[in-house]
């Protein structure tokens, strides 16, 4: 499978990347839906098996949890200079007051048992998971360079926050010679395109690669409207109203994901990621899955051309929106 280039990096990823939320304790915690440590590796050999090297984790999924399970995985199943590992930090992995954030003080922790738990020397990608209000940016970036100095971390990335903060970010890290990010993992979708006035523009012009979280809006853009995923029915953001502000719109955008997905005989997951992999901005969106049959339809997708005539049917009913997932 042809491998990507990252924004202006030299690093190289795959078409999609494997979203490893999933991976955990079954029944255990708020994801009722998590895949015990044998599930896990199915789909991840399956991903393997069709030439995906691109894996995305968080220190904080399942509490290390699923590092854990991919780490064990990768290294029975592939070479680790085969695969992209990235995972991230911020957000609690425990009930200490320095269990949090991105000061130095946890960064360096941090990186050090993400590094126990996967079984590794380095992690491929090293990302923010959210800005960080409580620490000032020189602290952050400079934590993060002396990550990637100490030869823990090759890349950097971050995660969703305001195009502003990003800007911010990058240029504390070129006044002080400090390494950039090469990434931006977004929350982009067809319910969720407030990205592309500021964000996708940034990125694009400072040769930043996207690679967004949620592209089929968990799972809403999966099936026809109604119907309800087991992940939908417990996930805290859902839950608390993701996905409920224009529900006209979205409506009428599902419907037309449903109408185009009949007409080619195809999934609806295949044409909401077929749309979010044309856009010029994306290099690599992550998908998460529970069950090896929609890591099919995600490989699948990676080889749907919409038509610029199908690209704008699914556009055409999108209303502005405050953003989420910034938080």
């Amino acid at each position: 499978m042809d491998q990507i280039r990252l924004g202006d990096s030299g690093l190289t990823v795959s078409p999609i990347t494997i979203g490893c939320m999933s991976f955990g304790t079954p029944g255990e915690g708020p994801q009722k839906w998590s895949l015990g440590e044998a599930d896990s590796r199915a789909v991840i050999r399956r991903a393997l098996d069709a030439g995906l090297t691109t894996f995305d984790t968080a220190d904080m999924y399942s509490q290390g949890r699923s590092e854990e399970i991919l780490g064990a995985a990768l290294a029975d199943l592939t070479r680790r200079d085969e695969v992209v590992i990235a995972t991230k930090v911020f957000f609690p992995t425990g009930q200490g007051p320095y269990d949090r954030g991105l000061s130095r003080k946890h960064i360096m922790s941090a990186i050090d048992a993400s590094l126990t738990r996967l079984g590794t020397d380095y992690v491929d990608l090293y990302q923010i998971h959210r800005w960080d209000y409580a620490t000032p940016i020189e602290e952050t970036m400079e934590a993060l360079h002396d990550v990637v100095k100490a030869g823990k971390a090759r890349y950097l990335g971050a995660s969703s926050m305001w195009t502003w903060q990003f800007a911010k970010a990058q240029y504390t890290a070129d006044r002080h010679g400090w390494t950039r990010f090469v990434s931006m993992q977004d929350h982009y979708n067809l319910l969720m395109r407030e990205e592309e006035r500021e964000m996708h523009p940034f990125c694009l012009d400072q040769g930043v690669g996207v690679i967004p979280w949620s592209p089929m809006a968990r799972g809403k853009l999966t099936r026809p409207l109604g119907q309800h995923t087991p992940r939908q029915d417990t996930d805290r953001p859902v839950r608390a109203g993701m996905y409920s502000h224009n529900p006209d719109a979205d409506a009428t955008i599902i419907a037309t994901v449903a109408d185009i997905a009949r007409s080619r005989g195809v999934s609806m997951a295949q044409v909401a990621l077929a749309w979010v992999m044309a856009q010029p901005a994306v290099t690599s969106p992550i998908v998460g899955v529970t069950k090896t049959e929609q890591l099919d339809d995600a490989i699948a997708a990676i080889d749907l051309t919409l038509s610029q005539e199908e690209i704008a049917r699914l556009e055409a009913p999108y209303t502005p929106r405050r953003p989420e997932g910034h938080e």
